[in-house]
C-alpha cells in the first residue's frame, strides 16, 4: 500500500488526536492550515509538520498533497470539501461530514467528477472490534437482528456561545454526537431505517439539546437512540439478536465487545490492540485511495445524513447557511 501525504485543515481537539495517531504510525502530517496562523504554527511545531499554509487556497494549490483531512466546525466542511475536490485531492472529513443531505449530494458529485474519494471520519466503521463482531454475526449463530439500544450523552457547560449550542457554528446534539449513535445503528441494520419517530428538547438558541429516537426498517429491525448535551450517559450499546446479544462499552472508541449466547449461556469476549481508533481510519482511507473505496462506507454516511436532516427539519432546527441556500 502506498504512503500518502496528508494535509490538515483545523487545529482543534480532534485534529490533535489525528496528529497523534499519525505519530503512532511513525508519521506526520505533511502540512497544516488554520484561520489562526499562530495555532497552525504551534500545531506544526508540536507535531513535526514541515509546511504551514497562509491560506486554504495555498494548501489546495500544493500538488504534493494527496489527502486533505478536514477538522473544522461542521458549517465550514462543504466549502473545504468542494475546494479539495476541485484540486484533485482525496478527502477525509470529520463528522458530521456536512450540514444536510443536499450538501452531501453536492459534495459527492464534485468528488466523483474529479475522481477523488470522499469519506467521513467515523471510527465505528474501521475499528477491529466491529469487524470481528460482524464475523460472528455473519456465521449465523446469533440469528436475526431484533433490537439495538444505544446512547450518548455528555454534560457540556450550559454556555449558549459555545460551539455545542451555537446555531452559527452548527451546534446541537444531532450533528455533534447523534452521528455516532446513528452510524452505530446503520453499521448493524440490514438496510437503513425507513420509519423514524423522535422527541426533542431545544436549547434557548434553538438547537437540539437532547433527543430520543426510535428507528425501524422493513426487516423488522428496531433501534432506540438517546442523545444529550446536558445529561451524562454511559457510552453503552447493545445489539440484540434471536439467539444472543453483543455489548459494547465506550462504543464510539470501543476496544472490547462481549457476546452472550442464549442457547448455551456462553460468554465470549474479544479485544483489539491498545492503539488510537484514528489509526484505523488513516489505514482504511489509504486503502480506499489505493482502490478499495467501499471500505469507507459512504453509503452508510449518506443514510445517516438523510435521517439527521429529516429529523432536524421536523424539529425546525435550521442553520443560517441552510436558510441562505
Amino acid at each position: 500500500m502506498s504512503e500518502y501525504k496528508w494535509a490538515c485543515i483545523g487545529c482543534g481537539h480532534i485534529a490533535n488526536e489525528m496528529a497523534q495517531a499519525f505519530e503512532e504510525k511513525g508519521r506526520h502530517f505533511y502540512g497544516v492550515y488554520s484561520r489562526t496562523r499562530n495555532k497552525a504554527d504551534d500545531f506544526a511545531k508540536h507535531y513535526g509538520i514541515n509546511k504551514v499554509y497562509n491560506t486554504a487556497d495555498e494548501l489546495f494549490a500544493d500538488d504534493e498533497i494527496d489527502i486533505v483531512y478536514i477538522a473544522t466546525p461542521h458549517n465550514r466542511h462543504i466549502e473545504y470539501i468542494l475546494k479539495s475536490a476541485q484540486s484533485k485531492k482525496h478527502i477525509l472529513c470529520e463528522k458530521a461530514i456536512t450540514l444536510n443531505s443536499e450538501e452531501l449530494s453536492l459534495a459527492k458529485a464534485a468528488c466523483d467528477n474529479n475522481a477523488v474519494i470522499l469519506a467521513e471520519a467515523m471510527t465505528i466503521y474501521h475499528m477491529p472490534v466491529y469487524k470481528k463482531a460482524k464475523e460472528y454475526i455473519e456465521n449465523g449463530r446469533l440469528g436475526k437482528l431484533k433490537l439495538i439500544e444505544v446512547n450518548l450523552g455528555s454534560n457540556k457547560e450550559y454556555d449558549m456561545t459555545s460551539r455545542f449550542f451555537s446555531k452559527d457554528l452548527a451546534g446541537g446534539a444531532m450533528l455533534d454526537i447523534g452521528v455516532y449513535a446513528l452510524s452505530f445503528v446503520r453499521n448493524f441494520f440490514t438496510k437503513t431505517a425507513d420509519d423514524v419517530k423522535s422527541s426533542v428538547k431545544l436549547a434557548p438558541t434553538g438547537v437540539d439539546e437532547q433527543a430520543v429516537m426510535l428507528l425501524s426498517n422493513s426487516f423488522g429491525e428496531m433501534a432506540g437512540v438517546t442523545l444529550s448535551l446536558t445529561a451524562r450517559l454511559p457510552r453503552t450499546a447493545v445489539v440484540s439478536f434471536e439467539n444472543g446479544y453483543i455489548e459494547f462499552e465506550n462504543y464510539n472508541r470501543s476496544r472490547c465487545a462481549k457476546i452472550t449466547f442464549l442457547d448455551s449461556g456462553e460468554v465470549l469476549t474479544f479485544e483489539s490492540e491498545d492503539v488510537s481508533p484514528l489509526v484505523y481510519e488513516i489505514e482504511d482511507m489509504e486503502k480506499a485511495v489505493d482502490g478499495d473505496e467501499t471500505i469507507m462506507h459512504f453509503d452508510f454516511t449518506a443514510d445517516v445524513m438523510d435521517i439527521m436532516t429529516n429529523e432536524r427539519r421536523k424539529w425546525k432546527v435550521i442553520y443560517p447557511e441552510e436558510i441562505n441556500n
